[in-house]
């Protein structure tokens, strides 16, 4: 099958096309110079790819399965070019990503009840930007939003998080005076059971330098949350930034053993030349994407698919098919 037709009939988003523009012309470029450079599949072929891959920060670990593979796939041993590869590395990055599930990048939001967003990641990361992008389109979609700035440790954090609930135009619960977190969260989490709210978006510390006393705060956060309204938080989204390659994720790592995250938001995706880590996420972490952050302005924060985003990755080569 050619790269074309997988994609013939997808309707794409050009925010994706946009926005991968930096890693589609820089590492993925590569790709296809380093293909058109071999007549035959060798080792070294293989070899040179590897490296292609781990500079697209797909990760070390995940790229040497991922070539593996790639030997053992039987449609390779008939090739008579290296360019022929091309639609089987396709087929094996939709592979990687999906490992046999069906992969939902929907936020769980149930009607008729509070639904509790908790969000992690370190300082930096655009943790309380992507808070007000998602309250955003919630709101649109016709949902009472309530956020609680449980970032107490600066005033700077709540500061922005009510900038950003005016600007939306959803309604906040912050404490300045506050030394525990899970005090506002759950502040937060009576007001929406008692007014009938449908979704509070909960902000937190991420002074990832103090590593141990944050994820104990996080760890007792989920407690009162969970111990109000059962079930909840509903989703657990861990904020990376995409530029921090792979220093995002050792972050997962140490967040995901302090809390069940459930998601991660990808931010300044549109920013990098290393778009792969999404792919080093989901295989490592086992956890699926739900947003990546395409742009600065509130609606640019898009959610993931994943056709959308392995064309944007190889749209030339794809529309050079055409």
């Amino acid at each position: 099958m050619g790269l074309f037709k997988r994609f013939k009939n997808k309707k794409r988003n050009e925010k994706y096309n946009i926005g991968m523009k930096k890693t589609r012309t820089g590492i993925m470029s590569r790709l296809k110079d380093l293909l058109s450079g071999y007549d035959q599949i060798t080792e070294d072929l293989f070899d040179d790819l590897t490296d292609v891959f781990i500079m697209a920060d797909i990760g070390v670990e995940t790229t040497l399965r991922f070539i593996d593979e790639l030997k053992k796939d039987p449609r390779v041993k008939g090739l008579h070019s290296a360019l022929e590869l091309q639609p089987i590395i396709v087929d094996k990055m939709f592979e990687l990503y999906l490992q046999g599930e069906i992969v939902n990048a929907n936020l769980n939001i149930e009607k008729g009840k509070v639904n509790v967003i908790l969000f992690v990641g370190v300082n930096g990361v655009g943790k309380t930007t992507t808070i007000a992008k998602i309250a955003h389109r919630l709101k649109n979609q016709g949902m009472r939003v309530l956020l609680a700035a449980g970032d107490t440790f600066r005033a700077g954090a709540i500061d922005q998080l009510d900038v950003w609930a005016k600007r939306v135009g959803v309604d906040i619960v912050k404490n300045y005076d506050a030394h525990d977190p899970a005090s506002v969260v759950y502040d937060a989490v009576q007001k929406a059971t008692n007014e009938k709210y449908d979704v509070v978006l909960c902000d937190t510390a991420g002074r990832f330098q103090t590593k141990v006393n944050l994820m104990k705060e996080l760890e007792k956060i989920y407690r009162v949350i969970n111990r109000e309204i059962e079930d909840a938080p509903q989703e657990v989204l861990l904020v990376i930034d995409a530029t921090t390659g792979q220093n995002g994720l050792l972050q997962a790592q140490a967040f995901m053993e302090a809390t069940n995250v459930t998601g991660v938001v990808l931010t300044k995706l549109d920013g990098t030349a290393k778009g792969g880590i999404v792919l080093a996420i989901r295989d490592q972490f086992k956890i699926p994407i739900k947003f990546v952050g395409l742009g600065e302005k509130i609606d640019d924060l898009e959610y993931f698919d994943l056709e959308n985003y392995i064309y944007g990755l190889f749209m030339d080569l794809i529309e050079g098919e055409d």
